[in-house]
């Protein structure tokens, strides 16, 4: 899995009035957890934004005032409620041999069916997934081949086991399917109503020789 860099500086204080006067020089307090103590330090906000905004999943190589280099995942991000700036970030450091919990992008490989020939909708339920795995085997991303995916057929977490890494979420979970499309629902229904329509007409008419009053 690919790493981003992020740069920190160690904090002396962790009171709230140095934790302002970061946050006012854009600067983010951040605690690293997973070692033997709580690690506190700060980097820039704008480091973040590679890490923040993507759709791909990365570790993180810290490097703590120029000396000290750990590798972790990010665990938590907390952001203000309107400015929608970051205000607090905890981390979690790897171990090679301990397994992490990570979400890991899913990937829609192929051409289903079901959509092309069919006329129906994919549906992807699950973009991200939570896994657990070594560092080593945590995957960039989870590849979902849909080329086989017939009108009603759907692909849920027992398709996708993995030998390097445990998928958290029930086996039942639904990540896509391919349903019928709304304007095939509705070409549908209005053709059935069309067909109980002559159907009721049918029954209606008199028969050849009769009279629709019933009089001879």
């Amino acid at each position: 899995m690919k790493s981003i860099t992020i740069k920190g500086s160690k904090r002396e204080s962790v009171g709230k009035v140095a934790t302002k006067a970061l946050r006012n020089a854009d600067k983010v307090p951040c605690v690293l957890y997973g070692g033997e103590n709580p690690l506190h330090f700060s980097a820039n906000e704008l480091d973040f934004s590679k890490l923040i905004y993507t759709p791909n999943a990365h570790t993180v190589i810290l490097d703590i005032n120029g000396d000290q280099k750990i590798n972790a995942t990010l665990q938590d991000i907390q952001f203000h409620p309107v400015s929608d700036k970051v205000l607090h970030v905890d981390f979690f450091q790897l171990s090679d041999d301990k397994e992490v919990n990570m979400e890991i992008p899913v990937i829609i490989e192929g051409s289903a069916p079901g959509v092309m020939l069919e006329g129906g909708t994919l549906v992807n339920s699950k973009r991200k997934l939570k896994v657990r795995a070594l560092p080593k085997n945590l995957p960039d991303f989870i590849n979902v081949d849909i080329s086989s995916l017939e009108l009603g057929d759907k692909i849920s977490i027992v398709d996708l086991e993995s030998e390097n890494f445990t998928i958290l979420h029930p086996d039942n979970t639904v990540v896509c399917k391919v349903r019928t499309s709304r304007a095939s629902m509705i070409i549908e229904e209005e053709g059935e109503a069309l067909e109980g329509e002559a159907a009721e007409e049918g029954a209606e008419a008199p028969a050849d020789g009769e009279s629709s009053s019933g009089e001879e």
